[in-house]
């Protein structure tokens, strides 16, 4: 079942997802005035496709100059009525948002250029299933580190919003604590800060015209997490590994210090070994959930956001052993995660830098590059991978692509160290 919150939480969540994915109203149908008060023909030869939440309505205008557009009203679930209009220089028009794949009717007029409809005719079309209902059957919750993996499928990638639910011990009610709207086809991610004692959580899907699936429900058992300790980290200098350079010590990775110094490599790396690694060791054997990476922003020296040495593509490598040096796989020949190289070095994954949100071209940036920049890039971990004590951190290529150095500011990484 639907959880219901109250209608004024469905109406904030359907508007929230039309700002945050640019949905938009079509109102650029300016009446031009006319004298002629002749009731218009309705169009002809109609006919409609089907698609997935609405349908492509095609017909015959009707042969008159005085035709300015061709409009539907149309009912997409008990609640909503949508309006759409074709100018007549089209023969089709598009309806869509529907809740359901059933049948509807559409009712369409010509309206002429002094505003006058033609008699209506009735349409009807029956969409396909709406793509919010078709990722519901997808969602997936299992247990994971601090609280719950969620996984869902958009094969259409259209613009939904996955809302998850669980109780609140204050209010006694179910009550919603996430909302990811996206139109990504594959999506993946965590909630977090969890107990590790059975917690049930729901999700349900909506789209941007409000239209709400029912809730699936899992009750899931997070895994025990805790920040491991940077204090017992140390360098384990292999001899493939790249040389400090600037005096910008690899002990600044973990110093919690997430500005500068960091640490940088040579400028260039001399001899120019690439890709480039480095390895330090955790001090004690993990089962790593996820890490969260600061890279070089704004110092004395200038804007580095999304510039310069910054790791643009990298894999991180561990093992629980004592390290034995190898020159690691490029990446086409990565081993799959969790298997490792001929000398053990287990592949914990593969990494790429996170999008400027804004968009524009280096050096420009906004107020809110500028905040995801310095909030760190955050990366899960696959929850099969083994326990590691030792990482090697393999740049594969720098932002600005001259794949001769790259530095870091600050890593931290959290698991379980039990």
């Amino acid at each position: 079942m639907f959880y219901k919150n109250d209608k004024k939480a469905i109406a904030m969540i359907a508007v929230a997802l039309c700002s945050l994915l640019a949905c938009q109203k079509k109102s650029d149908y300016n009446d031009t005035v006319s004298g002629d008060k002749t009731k218009p023909d309705p169009v002809t030869n109609i006919r409609v496709v089907n698609f997935n939440g609405g349908a492509h309505i095609t017909y015959t205008l009707p042969k008159s100059e005085n035709i300015l557009y061709v409009q539907a009203n149309y009912k997409i679930n008990g609640m909503t009525s949508r309006q759409t209009k074709s100018s007549y220089y089209s023969d089709s028009i598009t309806v869509s948002g529907f809740a359901e794949s059933k049948e509807y009717d559409v009712i369409l007029r010509t309206v002429s250029r002094a505003n006058v409809p033609s008699d209506s005719i009735v349409v009807k079309v029956h969409p396909d299933i709406p793509p919010y209902l078709l990722a519901l059957p997808t969602v997936t919750m299992r247990d994971d580190f601090g609280g719950v993996k969620i996984d869902v499928l958009n094969k259409l990638k259209a613009n939904i919003g996955i809302i998850t639910i669980a109780h609140d011990p204050v209010t006694r009610k179910l009550e919603i604590i996430n909302q990811n709207y996206t139109n990504a086809d594959s999506i993946g991610y965590s909630l977090r800060g969890y107990d590790t004692i059975p917690k049930q959580f729901g999700t349900y899907i909506t789209d941007q015209w409000g239209n709400v699936s029912d809730t699936v429900f899992a009750t899931v058992k997070p895994i025990y997490e805790a920040l491991i300790d940077k204090s017992r980290f140390s360098e384990y200098h292999l001899p493939t590994d790249a040389e400090t350079g600037f005096g910008w010590v690899m002990n600044n990775l973990w110093n919690g210090n997430t500005g500068s110094p960091g640490y940088h490599t040579e400028q260039p790396i001399q001899p120019l070994v690439w890709p480039a690694t480095i390895t330090f060791d955790m001090g004690q054997a993990a089962k790593l959930s996820r890490y969260t990476i600061w890279n070089r922003g704004i110092d004395g020296s200038g804007n580095w956001l999304w510039q310069a040495g910054a790791p643009l593509t990298w894999v991180l490598w561990g093992r629980n052993s004592t390290p034995v040096d190898e020159v690691l796989p490029t990446v086409e020949n990565l081993p799959d995660v969790g298997q490792p190289t001929a000398n053990g070095w287990i592949n914990l994954g593969y990494f790429k830098l996170r999008d400027k949100p804004s968009g524009l071209p280096n050096p420009q940036y906004t107020d809110a590059d500028l905040q995801f920049w310095n909030a760190g890039f955050s990366y899960n971990f696959s929850l099969d991978l083994p326990k590691v004590r030792y990482i090697r951190f393999q740049c594969l290529e720098n932002v600005s692509l001259t794949n001769n150095f790259f530095n870091i500011a600050e890593l931290s990484f959290w698991g379980d160290p039990r």
